[in-house]
C-alpha cells in the first residue's frame, strides 16, 4: 500500500509541475478534471453515476453554473451578497480596495491590516502584525503574482473564471490567540450536516483539523498529513447561530460551505466555498468520501 501511495504521489506531483507550466490551460474543463481526478486518487472519475463526495464535486463544477456563484467567491462582493442576507453585523470591514498594488495607499491603513486578493486562495496575502516591520517592496511584489494567478486554471472552479481581480484590505481580526479559529460548515442541500474546524494556521506546531457532527460529537475522520487537535475543542456558545445562518446562505445550493469566525461571542462571516479542496481531497478512512456522497442530492 506504501508503494502504491507513493507512486500516486509522484504522479500527482508530476501533474501538477505541468499544471503550472500550463501544458493543460487548454483542455476541456471536463478532460483537465477526469486528468487530475486520476492523478490523485488513482481511478477513474465517475460522472455517469457518481457516488464519492469528490466525485459529485466535479460533477457540480460541470453542471451547476448559476451566476451568482461569481459574486458569492468574490471575497469583495460577497460582503454586500452576505449582508443583505443575514445582516452586515457580520461582515469584517474592508478598509480599502484597489485594482493594483501601486494603488495602495499604505500609509493611511491602520498598524495592523490584512492584504488579498478577491479572486483566489491565499497567494498574495499579507497579515500585518506590525506596520513598522513592512517591506512594502515584497509586499507588492507578491499582491502582483496573487493578482496575476488564474485560479480558475488550477483545479477549473468556473465561478472564478470571471471574477473582477481587486485588491482587498481587512481589519485585522484577534481573538487574542495566534490565529482564529475557522468554523467550516458544510451544507447539503440547504442543511448543515458538519463543521471542519482549522485551527494554528500559522502557528509553529502547525494547522490542525477536527470534523464534527452538527450536535458537536467528534467525527472519526480527518485529511491525511493533517492531525486532530491535542486538546479538545469546546462547543461554542454561537453554534446554533452559525448553524441559521448557514442555512440562510445555503438556500436552494447543492453544495456550499459557509465559514466562520467567533470573536467574543461575536460571529463574524468569513467566505463561501462551492468545492473545498477543489474536490480532490482524500479522507481517512475513505468510507467518509461515500457517506459525505450520500449527503449531496444531485439534480440533473
Amino acid at each position: 500500500m506504501n508503494i502504491i501511495n507513493k507512486c500516486l504521489r509522484t504522479l500527482y506531483k508530476i501533474h501538477n509541475i505541468l499544471a503550472i507550466h500550463g501544458l493543460y490551460n487548454k483542455l476541456p474543463d471536463d478532460t483537465y478534471i477526469k486528468k487530475r481526478y486520476k492523478a490523485h486518487f488513482g481511478f477513474d472519475l465517475n460522472l455517469e453515476q457518481p457516488t464519492r463526495f469528490n466525485e459529485k464535486l466535479q460533477w457540480l463544477k460541470l453542471n451547476d453554473k448559476r451566476l451568482d456563484y461569481i459574486t458569492m467567491v468574490d471575497k469583495y462582493a460577497v460582503k454586500n451578497y452576505v449582508a443583505d442576507l443575514i445582516g452586515a453585523d457580520y461582515i469584517i470591514p474592508t478598509l480599502g480596495v484597489w485594482n493594483n498594488p501601486n494603488e495602495i495607499d499604505f500609509d493611511s491603513l491602520p498598524d495592523k491590516f490584512v492584504l488579498k486578493c478577491n479572486h483566489n486562495s491565499g497567494l498574495g496575502m499579507y497579515i500585518c502584525r506590525d506596520k513598522s516591520k513592512m517591506n512594502i517592496s515584497k509586499i507588492k511584489k507578491n499582491l502582483w503574482k496573487g493578482l496575476k494567478q488564474d485560479y480558475y486554471l488550477t483545479g477549473r472552479e468556473w465561478p472564478y473564471k470571471k471574477v473582477p481581480r481587486k485588491i482587498i484590505a481587512e481589519t485585522f481580526m484577534s481573538d487574542g490567540g495566534i490565529d482564529l479559529t475557522d468554523y467550516k460548515v458544510h451544507n447539503f442541500n440547504g442543511i448543515p450536516k458538519f463543521i471542519l474546524v482549522c485551527r494554528d494556521r500559522f502557528s509553529k506546531s502547525g494547522l490542525t483539523e477536527d470534523f464534527y457532527s452538527t450536535c458537536w460529537e467528534h467525527l472519526d475522520v480527518k485529511r491525511p498529513n493533517i492531525p486532530n487537535s491535542k486538546v479538545p475543542i469546546a462547543k461554542p456558545d454561537e453554534l446554533d447561530e452559525i448553524l441559521e445562518l448557514s442555512r440562510k446562505l445555503s438556500v436552494g445550493i447543492p453544495f456550499v460551505r459557509t465559514d466562520f469566525y467567533i470573536i467574543n461571542h461575536q460571529v463574524y462571516f468569513s467566505e463561501i466555498t462551492f468545492f473545498p479542496a477543489s474536490g480532490f481531497e482524500k479522507y481517512e478512512p475513505d468510507e467518509w468520501d461515500y457517506v459525505f456522497g450520500d449527503y449531496l442530492k444531485l439534480s440533473r
